[in-house]
C-alpha cells in the first residue's frame, strides 16, 4: 500500500480531483543545450498538467528522458518520466528510480520500449531484462514495501505516482483489456494509450474495459496527435511501431490541398477528441506532436480545454 505520507504530484492531484487531465510529450532534442528543452516546455507548461519527457522513443538516440526531467524540475515543471525496458538492465532500472526521485521525478511512466530494429541504431544490444509489468511491480515494491528486488532495504523509498502504456488499436483486440488488468494489478495508477486515430475501436475497447471494472481502478489518458500531411500518416502508420490510421484518415488527407494538410491534421485531431473525451472512463488526454508544441497549444486551447472541465 503506498504511504500515505507520500505528497500527491499536480498531476495526481488534478486527475484524483475529476478535473479532464492533459499531458503532452516533449521531444527530446539532438543536443546538449538545456534552452532547447525549456523552450519547448515553456510553451507546453501552460495548458499541460504533464510533460512526458520521452525515452528514446522508436529507438531513436536523442537527449536522455532522466536529463530533461531534471532539467523540467528544476525550473518548477511536472515531468513525466518515460523509462523503458529496452536498454536497461534491473540495476540499472531501480539506480534510475531513486535517482530520479532525489531529483524530484515523481510521475513514473513504465514501458518495455520499442525494438532496436525500429531506430537508427539497429546494431545496438536490447537489454529487456524486464517487461513493463515487471517495471511497475518493481517500482511499486521500492514505494510501498522501501526495498529493491534483491530484498535490500532502501532507507528513503521513491514517492511515485505510477503510470503506463496502453494500445487499443492492435490485435488481438480482445486481449488488450486483459493485458490492461495485469498492469493496473502490477499497480499502475495511470493510463496513457497510443495515438487514437479508429474512435469506433477506442469505444469498443473502453466498453470492454468498463465490463472489467477497470476504469474505476485506473485513470485512461487518450492518446492523440495532429498529423501534418498525408505522407506523415503514411510514414507514421508503416514505420512506427504500434501505430494503427485507418484509411479513410489518409484518404481525407490526400484530398485536402497540399498547403491545407497540416491544419486539415489538426481538425482531424480536434474532432477526435471531442467524440473521446466524454467516453465513460475517460480521464483525459495525452498530446503526441513530434516537435510541434505550438500545435499542441494551440488544439488545446481551440478545444475549450482552458480552464480544465470537470468529468462528470
Amino acid at each position: 500500500m503506498r504511504n500515505t505520507n507520500f505528497t500527491e504530484t499536480q498531476f495526481e492531484r488534478v486527475l484524483k480531483s475529476g478535473r479532464f487531465a492533459i499531458t503532452a510529450e516533449l521531444n527530446p532534442p539532438d543536443s546538449a543545450d538545456p534552452e532547447e528543452v525549456y523552450r519547448a516546455a515553456l510553451i507546453l507548461a501552460g495548458v499541460c498538467d504533464g510533460i512526458n519527457a520521452v525515452d528514446a522513443s522508436g529507438a531513436n538516440c536523442h537527449m536522455s528522458s532522466l536529463s530533461i526531467c531534471a532539467l523540467l524540475t528544476k525550473v518548477g515543471y511536472e515531468p513525466v518520466y518515460q523509462i523503458s525496458c529496452r536498454d536497461r538492465n534491473r540495476i540499472a532500472i531501480q539506480g534510475d528510480i531513486l535517482g530520479a526521485a532525489a531529483l524530484g521525478v515523481r510521475n513514473l511512466l513504465c514501458i518495455t520500449g520499442d525494438d532496436v530494429s525500429a531506430g537508427d541504431h539497429p546494431g545496438a544490444k536490447a537489454v529487456f531484462d524486464f517487461d513493463s509489468i515487471q517495471l511497475l511491480r518493481t517500482a511499486r515494491k521500492m514505494r510501498d514495501e522501501s526495498m529493491y528486488l534483491s530484498g535490500r532495504k532502501i532507507t528513503k523509498s521513491p514517492d511515485l505516482f505510477l503510470g503506463a502504456a496502453a494500445n487499443p488499436f492492435a490485435p488481438p483486440y480482445d486481449w488488450r483489456p486483459q493485458r490492461l488488468a495485469k498492469k493496473v494489478a502490477a499497480g499502475a495508477q495511470f493510463i496513457q494509450t497510443q495515438y487514437c486515430f479508429d474512435v469506433d475501436k477506442f469505444k469498443e475497447y473502453m466498453r470492454q474495459v468498463r465490463d472489467l471494472g477497470l476504469h474505476d481502478l485506473v485513470y485512461i489518458l487518450v492518446g492523440v496527435g495532429p498529423l501534418r500531411s498525408h505522407r506523415a500518416a503514411e510514414f507514421m502508420r508503416s514505420k512506427v511501431p504500434g501505430v494503427v490510421i485507418p484509411d479513410k484518415i489518409v484518404e481525407r488527407l490526400k484530398k485536402t490541398p497540399k498547403k491545407e494538410q497540416q491544419k486539415e491534421g489538426k481538425l482531424i485531431c480536434m474532432e477526435i477528441i471531442d467524440e473521446v473525451k466524454d467516453i465513460e472512463g475517460v480521464s483525459g488526454i495525452h498530446i503526441m506532436a513530434y516537435r510541434q508544441e505550438e500545435l499542441v497549444s494551440e488544439i488545446v486551447l481551440e478545444s475549450g480545454f482552458l480552464p480544465r472541465p470537470i468529468k462528470k
